[in-house]
């Protein structure tokens, strides 16, 4: 009987329900995630086991274990699930259902943290580092108890092997969690979630091709690799095709990203741990930036770093202390590759219009011409921030078409979403205009020229003249007449807020002044 996608999602959250009572939601991932890696590896592990030994019990009968060994691992497994304690009365495989049969036992932190190691071990270059540091195995952090009721409770979940669901269940049912703790994380999702829709915006815009290199500067759970895998796909493409690269800062949260591929069924990829900004980890033999065709990535907004002193990524100049945007900028315009090169990241407005060092580095790029599109997004998108942000889009020096060349494509898309519980969303509609809008062809005036094209949404080619004549600001409201006039009814509101504060003001001051007159005080600010 095939699994429905509700009903896998239900019993993985009811394992993690029952967290609630040793931690915060926030963290409930850290514990969630490697146990239903765990549990989807021994499953699989178990399920060609069974292949095998059924296929070949005619055989087994005359091979010594280490040739049946062989046979097993050339012929029908493509990792190995190790024993743990070996050579001693604790020796058992390291697999969820012999883990499982110990619960009632003490130290089933331990056998956990053991069985996890000794898997990364025995996979060093499928699996290494890849459950990240499992503190959660202590007892102080999370006890025996707990423990057990999550593994008893998430061991209802039906077999996670490919001859029960398909992949595409499978990593669904991780972004469910992914989406569900975030919605239920506040801020702290910022730090390895981006909303699904944000995402497919800029994989659209992208649209990565079949055989390309996609790579993800600040990777966090690594849904955009996994969008641009599912984008291709989608067109009739082999999303399996594309080599997947991604770097993180957070070991746990890389972790997390390598899982989340797996459960995908991508193994095309590399998730490097590190600062890409102090630290980039793809590099070419010669120690230049390795470069890509599709660069997309979401970084920490208004991150504090220490400059640069020396650094050929550093093009017009190096960003400042206190923001780290437009050194995300320059990293990803250097990794782009010469031929077919483009990037796509979505940032705050500030990177737009602030001065000093930024400025001298926006000037950079648009003389270079690096700038193809600005898209200008509703505000309240994110779970780590409710400001506006925009997505600016980039190509390779001297590979944009000719139209957008000498110019900046402007896109007003602000106005285009739907409220929900915890913060606005796109909808298929908003993302399709907008991708409709940025493949537009526009007139002389840089107009869209087909009334269907912007869809609704304003949108601009603005020539670069006219950018560096309003001194290489590039605020979407100076550019776009409908943005500018939704700015000035905020201004007349502002002004309107202020002559009523006045007169409330006024008001009170003679009503207090009449209460003192009558002796009554205590009214006073």
């Amino acid at each position: 009987m095939a699994v429905t996608q509700q009903e896998i999602e239900n019993r993985l959250w009811d394992a993690a329900d029952e967290l609630r009572v040793a931690m915060p939601e926030a963290q409930y991932s850290s514990v969630v995630f490697p146990l239903m890696f765990w549990k989807y590896l021994s499953d699989t592990w178990e399920h060609h086991h069974q292949e095998f030994l059924t296929e070949n019990k005619d055989l087994l009968g005359g091979l010594a274990a280490e040739e049946a060994h062989e046979i097993e691992y050339r012929d029908y497994q493509s990792f190995e699930i190790p024993f743990i304690y070996p050579g001693t009365v604790r020796k058992r495989r390291a697999s969820w259902v012999s883990i499982l049969a110990t619960i009632t036992q003490p130290g089933l932190g331990q056998r956990v943290r053991a069985s996890l190691q000794a898997i990364e071990t025995a996979n060093p270059d499928k699996f290494s580092r890849l459950f990240g540091s499992m503190t959660w195995t202590s007892e102080e952090v999370l006890s025996g108890e707990v423990l057990a009721a999550v593994m008893q409770t998430m061991d209802r979940t039906p077999k996670m092997h490919e001859g029960n669901m398909s992949h595409d269940v499978l990593g669904g049912a991780y972004e469910y969690l992914l989406k569900r703790f975030s919605d239920g994380s506040g801020t702290r999702a910022g730090q390895f979630f981006t909303p699904r829709e944000v995402v497919e915006l800029i994989v659209e815009v992208l649209d990565p091709k079949g055989h390309e290199s996609v790579y993800d500067p600040t990777c966090g759970s690594g849904g955009m690799l996994i969008a641009s895998a599912n984008l291709l796909k989608a067109h009739g493409g082999r999303g399996y095709t594309l080599k997947l690269h991604g770097q993180e800062a957070v070991p746990d949260t890389a972790g997390v990203a390598r899982m989340n591929l797996f459960m995908h069924n991508l193994t095309q990829f590399k998730v490097e741990v590190g600062d890409t900004l102090k630290d980039p980890r793809f590099k070419k033999p010669d120690g230049s930036i390795a470069q890509f065709d599709v660069i997309l990535a979401n970084p920490p907004y208004s991150l504090k770093w220490k400059p640069w002193t020396n650094d050929p990524r550093a093009i017009g100049g190096v960003a400042p202390q206190s923001s780290a945007d437009w050194a995300f900028v320059q990293h990803m315009i250097a990794s782009m590759g010469p031929k077919k090169g483009r990037a796509g990241v979505v940032l705050p407005h500030g990177v737009l219009f602030r001065g000093g060092q930024e400025a001298a580095i926006r000037q950079q790029v648009l003389a270079d011409d690096l700038l193809e599109a600005v898209i200008g997004l509703p505000a309240n998108l994110f779970y780590s921030t409710s400001i506006p942000t925009a997505i600016l889009v980039f190509r390779a020096p001297g590979t944009k078409v000719r139209e957008r060349q000498d110019g900046v494509l402007f896109i007003d898309a602000s106005t285009r979403f739907t409220k929900a519980k915890n913060r606005n969303v796109l909808t298929e509609a908003d993302i399709a205009d907008a991708v409709t809008a940025y493949h537009s062809k526009v007139d002389a005036d840089g107009n869209p020229v087909d009334p269907d094209g912007a869809a609704g949404l304003s949108a601009r080619f603005v020539p670069i003249t006219e950018i560096a004549a309003n001194g290489y600001d590039l605020n979407i409201t100076r550019y776009i007449k409908q943005a500018a006039a939704e700015q000035e009814d905020l201004g007349t509101l502002i002004d309107a807020y202020n002559i009523a504060r006045a007169e409330r003001q006024k008001t009170e001051a003679r009503m207090l002044a009449v209460l003192a007159a009558a002796g009554i005080e205590g009214f006073d600010e």
